[in-house]
C-alpha cells in the first residue's frame, strides 16, 4: 500500500520492531503527525497480524473519520472494505474487513460476549491520554486477557500528551517517540476572566470577529456544549465566513462540512472532539473558550451527567496547538495568564471523579474484582463500595458480590446500571419500548426547563410522542427521540412500536430508593425509602398521591425536592417485586410517644407503607427496647445519685487496674451490652421517665459477684477511716482518686491509704481550719517528713489556737 510520508513515518520502523519483539508499546506523537490513520495500515502488514486490528477512538466523530480517512488511503470510497466503522449509531464492516475502528464503549461490549477476542491480532488504544473510564477499563480488560489467555495480542497506546512512563509501566512496552513537524503558535490571553460559562457565547462570538479581522486562515473555536454552540452562531449571523458547528450529536453529513476544505473562509464550532485525533484544514487561528464538559454523579438523578468544568493547561496546549498544523498561527484564549497559572497541569481521569456502578458491573461479568485489574490508577475504594452497594439493591449482585442473571442482561445493555436495570424489567414490546423512553429521558436533562412545572413524568414522555408544552426545549426533546431509538436497537424492540405500560413500575426496578410514601396526612411531604425526606410544591397535581417513583430530586439540606416523578400504584408494586415486601411486628421506642410500642407494619425495602399499634406485647422484647433507648440517651434517664456516680467510678478503676473479671462500665460498654444489664430490671415498665425509680447503685452491684462487691469495698472504699473515729470520701470521679480532710483529722495518719494494694494513687488534699487547701500530696509520710515543716510556720502563726505538731503521724 503506498502511503504518504507524514511526520509519524520516522517512528515508524521502531513501532514495527518494538511490535515484532514484545506484544506492547507505547507511540507519543503530537497532534497531526498521522498515527491515527498511518500507523493501524502499517501494521496490518506485519506478520504477527493474522487478524483484525480494532482501534479505539473515545469519540465517534473521531472514529468516523479515521474510518473514513484510513479508507481512502487504502482506495476504498467509503467505511466497510478494508477499514470498517462501529459506533454506537453506525455500522459499515464486512467480511474484508482487516481495520475495525471502534468507540471505547463498544470495545467493552464486545470484550463482555467474546472475551477471547477471537480473530483479533492487535488493540490500538488512540488517545489514551484522555483517560475515559472506558478506556481505562478497555485496557484493563485487553491486559488481563493477554496475560491469561492471548499472550500473542498486541496492545499500543498512543497519544500526543500522554504520560509514556505511567503507560509504558502499565503495558511494560518500550516508548516510541516522533518529534513531528508543527509550525509556531502565538498564544494570546484576554485581560479578565469569563467568571460564568452562560458568559462564553457573547464572549466568544466577539472574539471571533475580532480574529477574522485581525488573521489570516479559518477559525476553531472551542466551547463546551451544543447549548453554548447554537448560542454562539445565533450570534455571529452576518460575519463574512461559513459558521458550521462540530458537535458528536449532529448528522453525520453536518460533520463532514466542518471537517472537509471549503473554498470559503470558515469558522468551525467545535467540542472537545476537535482536542484531539481530528484535523480540521485551513485552520490557523484557534479561539478557545477554557471550558469542557466532563462526567460528575448528579445527586438529582443519582446517574453520570456531563458538566461544565474549567480544562486543564495540557488541553489548553493541545487546542493551541491546533493553529499550528499547516502554517504559523495564533491562538486566543479567553481568560487571563494568572488563571492559566491556577489551572490543574492535567485533567483528572475520570476513574477518580465518576461513579463507578457500571464499572463494577463490567468487572462482576468479567469476573474480576475492580482491584484485581491492571489499572493505571485503581479504583477508589469509596466509589467501589457505594457502587457494589446499588448493584446489590439491583439485583445485579448477590450478596458475596457476585454477578446475577439479571445483572449479566444489564452489562449487555451498555447503560447505566441504574436505566439497564429499568429496561430488564420490561414485558414485552410495548414495555420495552416505554422503557427505551424512559431511559432516554433520564440520559438528558428535564426537556422542561421551567423550575416551577408539575414534576409528573408522563408530561415529559408525552413530548416524546408528539405532545406539547409551553415550555419544552425541542432540541433536548429531539436527543431524547434519538437516544430513545439506540435503547430501542439494543432493545430489539422494533421501531414503530408504540409504548406501553407503567412507567413507575419500571422505574421503581432502577431506582428502589426513590420510592416515596406520603408522610401521614401532610400533602406534599414524602419520606424516600432511601430515609430522606422530600417535598412537593402546594400546587402540585401529585402532592396528594400515596405512593410515587421519584426520577429527580434537588438536594437542599435535609430534605430534598422532588422534580420529576410518576404516581404509582401499591398494588402494581406488590405484583412486581413481591420480595421486596414485607410484614413484621416490631417492638421499638417511640420518641414522639417517650415510650416503647408495638406495631405490625408492611415495608417495601425500608419504606413503611402500612403501620398500626398493637395493644399486647411481650415483655421481654419491650424491656429490651427500653434497654437499647435508655443507651442511646446515654442512660441519663437513670437516677444517677452521687452513691452511683461513685460505684461506677470504682469500678472503672478496677476495670483499668485489673481488666476481667471486673466489668467495662463504660458507655461505650454498657450501650453494647444494655439489653443484658439494665432490660432485667425493665419489666413492667415502658417509658424512659420511668426509669427514674430504679436503684442504680443496686443495679451496678449486680454486675459483680458477691465476693467481688466485698474486695471491692475493701480495696477501694468509698470512705477511709481516719484517727479519732473520723473517716472522710474518696471522690474516684477524677483523673486521680482524691481525699480532702483537714489537717487536724489527719494527725496520726502514718502514710497514705492504699487503693488496690497500692497500685492505684490516693492524691490526699490537707485543710486548713478554715477548710482551705494548704499542700496535696501522694505521699503522706513523706510530706510529714518534709513539706510539713514549712506549712506548720506558716499555720502556727495563722491559726495559734490550734495544734501543729512537728510529727503530725503520731497524732
Amino acid at each position: 500500500m503506498d502511503l504518504p510520508e507524514l511526520p509519524v513515518s520516522e517512528a515508524l520502523p521502531a513501532l514495527t520492531a518494538a511490535l515484532r519483539e514484545g506484544p506492547n508499546a507505547v507511540l507519543v506523537a503530537p497532534p497531526g503527525a498521522g498515527k491515527t490513520t498511518i500507523v493501524p495500515l502499517v501494521l496490518i502488514e506485519e506478520p504477527w497480524a493474522t487478524g483484525k486490528i480494532l482501534v479505539l477512538e473515545p469519540r465517534r466523530v473521531a472514529a468516523r473519520a479515521a474510518a473514513r480517512r484510513m479508507a481512502d488511503l487504502a482506495g476504498e470510497e467509503a467505511p466497510g472494505g478494508l477499514v470498517g466503522l462501529s459506533t454506537r449509531l453506525d455500522r459499515a464492516v464486512s467480511d474484508r474487513t482487516r481495520i475495525e475502528v471502534v468507540t471505547e464503549g463498544l470495545l467493552v461490549r464486545r470484550l463482555q460476549s467474546d472475551p477471547g477476542l477471537e480473530g483479533v491480532s492487535a488493540v490500538l488504544f488512540d488517545e489514551a491520554h484522555e483517560r475515559h473510564l472506558d478506556t481505562d477499563l478497555g485496557l484493563a480488560l485487553c491486559l488481563d486477557l493477554q496475560r491469561a489467555l492471548r499472550p500473542e495480542l498486541r496492545l499500543l497506546a498512543m497519544s500526543a500528551t500522554l504520560d509514556a512512563a505511567g503507560f509504558a509501566g502499565l503495558l511494560e512496552a518500550p516508548v516510541i517517540e516522533s518529534a513531528g513537524r508543527a509550525f509556531p503558535v502565538v498564544v494570546h490571553n484576554r485581560p479578565r476572566d469569563i467568571r460564568e460559562p452562560r458568559d462564553l457565547p457573547e464572549a466568544m462570538a466577539g472574539a471571533i470577529r475580532e480574529a477574522l479581522r485581525e488573521h489570516p486562515g479559518d477559525v476553531l473555536a472551542f466551547l463546551p456544549g451544543w447549548g453554548e454552540i447554537r448560542r454562539t452562531q445565533e450570534r455571529l449571523a452576518g460575519v463574512a465566513a461559513e459558521v458550521l458547528p462540530l458537535h458528536g450529536e449532529m448528522p453525520p453529513a453536518e460533520q463532514d462540512r466542518a471537517l472537509n476544505p471549503s473554498s470559503r473562509r470558515k469558522v468551525v464550532l467545535a467540542t472537545s472532539i476537535a482536542e484531539t485525533s481530528l484535523t480540521v484544514p485551513g485552520v490557523r487561528i484557534v479561539v478557545d473558550g477554557g471550558f469542557r464538559r466532563a462526567p460528575r454523579l448528579d445527586a438529582a438523578t443519582g446517574l453520570t451527567r456531563l458538566v461544565t468544568v474549567r480544562i486543564s493547561r495540557a488541553a489548553a496546549e493541545q487546542r493551541a496547538g491546533r493553529a499550528g498544523r499547516t502554517e504559523p498561527g495564533v491562538a486566543i484564549r479567553l481568560w487571563t495568564e494568572a488563571l492559566h497559572r491556577g489551572l490543574p497541569l492535567a485533567d483528572r481521569p475520570e476513574m477518580l471523579e465518576a461513579e463507578l456502578s457500571g464499572l463494577v458491573l463490567d468487572c462482576a461479568a468479567w469476573g474480576a474484582e475492580p482491584g484485581g485489574l491492571p489499572f493505571l490508577d485503581p479504583p477508589p475504594a469509596g466509589a467501589v463500595a457505594a457502587a457494589r452497594a446499588l448493584l446489590q439493591e439491583l439485583d445485579a449482585l448477590d450478596r458475596e458480590g457476585r454477578i446475577t442473571a439479571t445483572g449479566r442482561r444489564m452489562a449487555r445493555l451498555g447503560a447505566h446500571p441504574r436505566l439497564a436495570r429499568v429496561m430488564v424489567e420490561t414485558r414485552g414490546a410495548g414495555e420495552g419500548a416505554l422503557a427505551a423512553d424512559l431511559a432516554a429521558l433520564l440520559e438528558e436533562r428535564d426537556p422542561i426547563r421551567n423550575r416551577e412545572a408539575h414534576v409528573d413524568l408522563n408530561t415529559r414522555l408525552d413530548l416524546l410522542r408528539g405532545g406539547d408544552h409551553p415550555e419544552a426545549d425541542r432540541a433536548t426533546v429531539q436527543r431524547i427521540r434519538r437516544t430513545a431509538q439506540l435503547h430501542r436497537r439494543r432493545l430489539s424492540v422494533p421501531e414503530r412500536t408504540e409504548p406501553e405500560g407503567d412507567p413507575a413500575a419500571l422505574l421503581a426496578a432502577g431506582f428502589p430508593d426513590r420510592i416515596a410514601a406520603r408522610r401521614g396526612t401532610m400533602e406534599g411531604a414524602f419520606r424516600l425509602a432511601s430515609g430522606q425526606g422530600a417535598r412537593l410544591a402546594a400546587n402540585d397535581p401529585l402532592r396528594k398521591a400515596p405512593l410515587l417513583a421519584v426520577a429527580a430530586l434537588e438536594l437542599a439540606g435535609t430534605e430534598a425536592r422532588i422534580r420529576m416523578a410518576a404516581p404509582l400504584d401499591r398494588a402494581v408494586l406488590e405484583a412486581r417485586f413481591p420480595e421486596r415486601f414485607v410484614r413484621e411486628e416490631v417492638t421499638e421506642f417511640d420518641a414522639r410517644a417517650n415510650a416503647v410500642v408495638t406495631r405490625r407494619r408492611l415495608r417495601f425495602g425500608p419504606l413503611v407503607l402500612e403501620e398500626a399499634n398493637l395493644p399486647h406485647a411481650d415483655p421481654a422484647g419491650v424491656a429490651e427496647a427500653l434497654a437499647r433507648a435508655a443507651a442511646g440517651r446515654g442512660f441519663r434517664d437513670l437516677d444517677w445519685s452521687k452513691a452511683a456516680i461513685q460505684l461506677r467510678a470504682r469500678m472503672r478503676w478496677a476495670h483499668v487496674t485489673e481488666g476481667a473479671p471486673w466489668p467495662d462500665v463504660s458507655d461505650a460498654a454498657l450501650s453494647a451490652r444494655a439489653t443484658e444489664w439494665l432490660a432485667p430490671y425493665l419489666n413492667g415498665l415502658s417509658r424512659l421517665s420511668e426509669l427514674k425509680s430504679l436503684d442504680a447503685v443496686a443495679i451496678l452491684r449486680g454486675l459483680v459477684a458477691w465476693e467481688m462487691q466485698r474486695r471491692l469495698d475493701a480495696e477501694l472504699p468509698a470512705r477511709v477511716d481516719l484517727p479519732e473515729g473520723r473517716s472522710a470520701a474518696i471522690d474516684y470521679d477524677r483523673e486521680v482518686p482524691a481525699l480532702e480532710a483537714r489537717a487536724q483529722h489527719l494527725f496520726g495518719l502514718a502514710g497514705t491509704p492504699p487503693l488496690m494494694g497500692g497500685r492505684i494513687p490516693l492524691q490526699v488534699s490537707l485543710l486548713s481550719p478554715a477548710g482551705r487547701p494548704i499542700a496535696v500530696t501522694s505521699d503522706l509520710s513523706g510530706f510529714w517528713g518534709g513539706g510539713w515543716a514549712e506549712v506548720r510556720r506558716e499555720m502556727r502563726g495563722r491559726y495559734p489556737k490550734h495544734a501543729w505538731p512537728e510529727d503530725p503521724s503520731r497524732g
